[in-house]
């Protein structure tokens, strides 16, 4: 049986209790064992975070030890799978820069706020992880990020919707699905989830899943396989210069 720990915290406006809720549904219906803790010290046992095949953040706007994301980084970094969304992952840690390059990008704005309707656009093609997906419409806040250029898109969303001053730029394809490497862990991350509905449509928890999954079975395979993590990366932070 795969083991996934979910951490919920941070600003509540992201109901992340309900989000870790719905996240730890999904992975029982998948035959996962679930740890699900609101603290951040469920990452101080690094041996621990290693034996796991699945960790999920939910945690926005929040303040975090730097040997608490080493030993996230490090575990990822072994084979456990990182998934999450919206600010639960990629707003996470503002401060934080070592999390920015784990997770693969960090929330810049949301022009329109709340109640913005778009369109998330399937880009068909690009991995079995959207197959047979079709493009929808959601209404909630559209993340304009600041993204890594290696990451592997999934999906996007067109900007300018609402106006503001990046409309001067006119039009931007701004990821909202993308997954990525870190050593021989998979990363997957999905900018939809403002609240626990949203979390909830059938087109968001269909992608949570499959990127659930995915994730959960990389240090597996890379086992299968014969591969090894290369040398182990434990950042840059400014303390650390």
């Amino acid at each position: 049986m795969k083991k996934a720990l979910i951490v919920w915290g941070g600003w509540d406006g992201h109901e992340p209790q309900q989000v870790a809720g719905i996240f730890a549904e999904v992975l029982k219906q998948e035959q996962f064992e679930v740890e699900v803790s609101d603290t951040l010290e469920a990452f101080a046992d690094v041996e621990k975070l290693k034996g796991l095949d699945l960790i999920i953040p939910v945690w926005t706007m929040g303040r975090i030890e730097q040997h608490l994301v080493d030993n996230v980084s490090s575990a990822v970094q072994s084979g456990v799978g990182l998934a999450g969304c919206h600010g639960g992952m990629c707003d996470a840690f503002r401060e934080n820069v070592d999390w920015q390059f784990m997770t693969g990008g960090n929330w810049v704005a949301h022009p329109g706020n709340d109640g913005t309707e778009y369109v998330v656009h399937i880009k068909q093609g690009s991995s079995s992880l959207v197959e047979g997906m079709k493009d929808f419409t959601v209404k909630s806040e559209q993340y304009y990020l600041h993204v890594d250029p290696a990451v592997e898109v999934l999906a996007t969303t067109r900007f300018p919707v609402a106006d503001g001053p990046h409309a001067a730029n006119g039009p931007v394809d701004m990821p909202v699905v993308w997954t990525k490497r870190w050593g021989i862990g998979r990363v997957y991350y999905n900018s939809l989830g403002h609240v626990a509905n949203i979390v909830d449509l059938p087109e968001v928890k269909e992608m949570m899943r499959r990127g659930f999954l995915w994730t959960a079975e990389g240090k597996e395979l890379a086992a299968r396989q014969g591969v090894e993590a290369g040398a182990a990366y434990t950042g840059m932070a400014d303390n650390q210069l």
